[in-house]
């Protein structure tokens, strides 16, 4: 049985081992056991460390048959002693974001008595899981108690209770846990048990930024980070800004104002363009009334523009309305009505012959075609002489 050196110091970044098995695993890596190992497996929602073994790669760390098992992307030799090293900065992000989702359970469990039932450490951003709801706007001053408990500095506090003696002791558990507990205590914040690596005191969490919060199967997934991928978080937000306040001439905090007023102004030309698009149309559809069947091709718009006009010239024409946008080489949208008509059996094999999608009611249907305009031409000319 492996010696989990982790258990007792979560900071040993480098340690001596014999190997004590290397089997084959899946295509190209093998399965270390050592003899003892502070690479932590993955487990209770904390990804399983990476380093070095020997001259070996760490990929993963696993726990199988109650024993830590190393992947690694080559071979090592059984009874060799091996000198392993943490990829620290990834162990250490790993500690800050795990204590810091303690003690943020801790806060809205002290509030709610919600439980943490999900627990996810993804490459970018933290998850936790609670069975309750709460609303929105608390998040800020969660934010806030759990940040104190950082700032607050104290020592974590990691004891493992007998199971006669865990049962005076009061602690966050997702289940009832037989043998020894392993509790995690933030002083002040949370007890929780817990088989992870933690940071040695609160402070070195660095900062806790609770990110957003949406319900989820009954009660609310919450998205955090902590330490350094909290930092580059809120510096990555902080260079948007700046960017966006030198575009808008709007001083940093100043820039949501800016914005707003933007959208106003943007909303305003829009309705003025969308009326003067609607004249238009309607006068371009007074020219081809009674013209029969129309096929217009258009510059590249909207696909709501291309159906307002298709609409105003069907409703004037007596025939086929065609109106086809884009260009060659990019495909073009269309939109073809034909008052008490059915083009169903057209729109089929239009979208056959151009390589096009849509469809819609008999009298009317929408798509896209990918085809130049002379083979949209082609088209429409067989079609209307087999017509006739």
């Amino acid at each position: 049985m492996t010696l989990r050196i982790y258990d007792t110091d979560a900071y040993c970044k480098a340690f001596s081992a014999t190997v004590l098995d290397c089997q084959p695993d899946k295509k190209n890596t093998w399965a270390v056991r050592l003899d003892q190992t502070a690479f932590y497996p993955e487990g209770g929602g904390q990804p399983g460390d990476q380093g070095v073994l020997g001259d070996a790669a760490v990929l993963d760390t696993r726990e199988r048959h109650g024993d830590v098992v190393h992947i690694v992307d080559r071979p090592l030799p059984v009874g060799e002693t091996v000198t392993g090293e943490l990829n620290w900065r990834r162990r250490f992000d790993l500690m800050q974001n795990h204590s810091g989702e303690h003690i943020v359970s801790g806060v809205i469990h002290r509030k709610y008595g919600y439980n943490n039932v999900g627990f996810h450490m993804g490459h970018d951003t933290v998850t936790v899981d609670l069975d309750g709801e709460f609303p929105a706007q608390e998040l800020a001053q969660f934010e806030l108690e759990a940040n104190q408990a950082v700032w607050a500095d104290q020592p974590v506090d990691i004891t493992v209770y007998d199971h006669e003696a865990a049962k005076n002791v009061e602690y966050r558990s997702k289940k009832d846990l037989p043998g020894d507990v392993r509790v995690v205590t933030f002083p002040g914040a949370d007890s929780c048990a817990c088989c992870g690596t933690h940071v040695a005191r609160s402070g070195e969490i660095g900062l806790i930024k609770l990110i957003s919060v949406q319900k989820f199967k009954g009660g609310v997934r919450l998205e955090m980070l902590c330490g350094r991928r909290a930092l580059e978080y809120i510096n990555g937000i902080g260079s948007q800004n700046h960017a966006i306040s030198v575009e808008l001439s709007a001083k940093p905090m100043q820039t949501a104002a800016a914005v707003h007023k933007l959208k106003e102004e943007h909303g305003q030309t829009v309705y003025r363009l969308n009326q003067m698009e609607a004249e238009d149309f309607a006068r371009r559809a007074r020219i081809l009334a009674g013209a029969g069947d129309v096929t217009l091709f258009e510059p590249p718009m909207g696909a709501d523009s291309v159906r307002k006009l298709a609409v105003a010239v069907m409703e004037r024409c007596g025939g086929r309305a065609a109106v086809f946008s884009g260009a060659d080489g990019q495909g073009y949208k269309y939109a073809i009505g034909l008052e008490d008509g059915d083009l169903r059996a057209f729109t089929k094999e239009l979208n056959r012959t151009l390589n096009g999608r849509g469809g819609g009611k008999p009298f009317f249907v929408q798509g896209s075609v990918s085809a130049s305009k002379k083979d949209i031409e082609l088209f429409l000319k067989k079609m209307d002489s087999t017509k006739e």
